[in-house]
C-alpha cells in the first residue's frame, strides 16, 4: 500500500470532482492505456490496472467516503472494504467499465453509463474586455454584460413545478442505476447500465415547472460588476467564482473567466511592472542641462539633467511603474533622452555653432574620433 499513488491523482482530477468528472477522466485514461491499444506495453499494462482499480473506489460513494477518510487502509480487501481490483475479480464492474469505454463492441450493456449522472456543475462563461493603460496600471471597475443560465425562480432550480417535488425513480430506487449479476468461472460479473427511467438522475419529474421546464433553469441576461485589480497584464483572465451559467437541478455554478487586453499607450511601453519612456529634449537643453517636466502613470514630476547629457542617456524614476499584481510594491519607469537635433538653422546660427565647436579644445569625443581615424588613413 505504501507504494500506490493516490486515486485521484493517478485518474487526474480534484477530490472534490463531481461523479460525471470521475467517469470523464477515467475513459480518457483507459483509452490512453488500454492493452488492445498499446500490445505488447507492460507498463501500460499495469497503467491500466492502476486506473481501473481507481475507478472502482472513487466511483463507488461508499468506497470513496472509506478512502477519503481512511486512505488506501479503507479500501485495502485486509481490512474488508475491498478496492474491486485490488481484491480479486469477485463483483467486479465489468460492465460498467466496458460499458463506458467501448460500447458497441460488445462490452457491458443498455445506455453506457453505469453510474447515476448527478446534477452537473454549471459550464464556465468566457469573456474578453479591453481597458486603457492607466486602468490596467491602476485598477478600476468595469461592468459588462452576459448571457447565461440561471436558477429558475419559480422553482428555485429544483424543475418541479410550485407546490410539488421530484419523485423518487421506482425502477432504480434513487440510485440512478440498474445492477444485473452473472456467476462466472472467475466469480462474479455485475453488469450496470444507466436507468432508462430516470436517465440516471435517481428521481423523477412528474409535473414539471413550465417556465424552465423542468430543467430548472432559464436564460437570463444581466450585469456584472468587475474589479480589475491594479497591475493586471495584456492577455491576464480575472476568475470569478460562482458568476457563471448555473449547474443543473441546484449544482454550483460555474465561474466567470474574464480575460483583459489592454490598449497600447501612445507614451508608455510596459515590461513586467516597469514602464518605459522616450523624453525628447532640444540640443540646448542637453548641453547645457535643464530641469524637465516628465510624465508617469500618476501625473507629471519635475526632473533635473545635467549639462552634457548625450542621446541614449537612461534616468530611473523609482517605484513611478505598475503595482505589483501580488504583493506590495511598484516597478520603476525608465526614461530614456532622446535629443533632437535642430532643423533649418539661419545663417548666423550655423556661424555660431561652427565657432564654437571647431574651436571647442574640451570636444574629447570629436578629438578620439579624429585621432583614430588618422590611425586608419595612415
Amino acid at each position: 500500500m505504501a507504494d500506490k499513488r493516490d486515486y485521484y491523482e493517478v485518474l487526474g482530477v480534484d477530490k472534490r470532482a463531481y461523479d460525471d468528472e470521475i467517469k470523464k477522466a477515467f475513459r480518457k485514461q483507459s483509452k490512453k492505456y488500454h492493452p488492445d491499444l498499446n500490445p505488447g506495453d507492460k507498463a501500460a499494462e499495469e497503467k491500466f490496472k492502476e486506473v481501473n482499480e481507481a475507478y472502482q473506489v472513487l466511483s463507488d460513494s461508499q468506497k470513496r467516503q472509506k478512502y477519503d477518510q481512511f486512505g488506501h487502509a479503507g479500501v485495502d480487501p485486509n481490512f474488508g472494504a475491498g478496492a474491486g481490483g485490488a481484491g480479486g475479480f469477485n463483483d467486479f464492474d465489468f460492465g460498467d467499465i466496458f460499458g463506458d469505454i467501448f460500447s458497441g463492441f460488445g462490452f457491458g450493456g443498455g445506455n453506457g453509463g453505469g453510474r447515476r449522472r448527478g446534477p452537473s456543475r454549471g459550464a464556465d462563461v468566457r469573456k474578453t474586455i479591453e481597458i486603457t493603460f492607466e486602468e490596467a496600471a491602476l485598477g478600476c471597475k468595469k461592468k459588462i454584460n452576459i448571457t447565461a443560465n440561471e436558477k429558475c425562480s419559480s422553482c428555485s432550480g429544483t424543475g418541479a413545478a410550485p407546490g410539488t417535488s421530484a419523485e423518487t425513480c421506482p425502477n432504480c430506487n434513487g440510485s440512478g442505476q440498474v445492477r444485473t449479476q452473472q456467476r462466472t468461472m472467475l466469480g462474479y460479473m455485475t453488469n450496470v447500465t444507466t436507468c432508462p427511467k430516470c436517465n440516471g438522475n435517481g428521481r423523477i419529474i412528474k409535473n414539471p415547472c413550465k417556465d424552465c421546464r423542468g430543467t430548472g433553469r432559464v436564460r437570463k441576461s444581466k450585469t456584472v460588476e468587475i474589479n480589475i485589480p491594479a497591475g493586471i497584464d495584456n492577455g491576464q483572465t480575472i476568475q470569478l467564482s460562482g458568476k457563471g451559467e448555473a449547474g443543473e437541478l441546484g449544482a454550483p455554478n460555474g465561474d466567470l473567466l474574464l480575460t483583459v487586453r489592454v490598449r497600447e499607450h501612445a507614451l508608455f511601453k510596459r515590461r513586467g511592472s516597469d514602464v518605459y519612456l522616450e523624453m525628447p529634449v532640444s540640443f540646448v537643453q542637453a548641453a547645457l542641462g535643464a530641469s524637465l517636466t516628465v510624465p508617469t502613470i500618476y501625473g507629471a514630476v519635475e526632473y533635473d539633467i545635467p549639462e552634457g547629457t548625450q542621446p541614449g542617456t537612461v534616468f530611473r524614476l523609482r517605484e513611478k511603474g505598475i503595482p505589483f499584481l501580488q504583493g506590495k510594491g511598484k516597478g520603476d519607469e525608465y526614461v530614456t533622452v532622446k535629443v533632437e537635433v535642430p532643423k533649418n538653422l539661419s545663417d548666423k546660427q550655423k556661424t555660431v555653432l561652427r565657432e564654437h565647436f571647431d574651436s571647442d579644445k574640451h570636444y574629447k569625443q570629436k578629438k578620439s574620433f579624429m585621432d583614430k581615424m588618422k590611425d586608419f588613413l595612415k
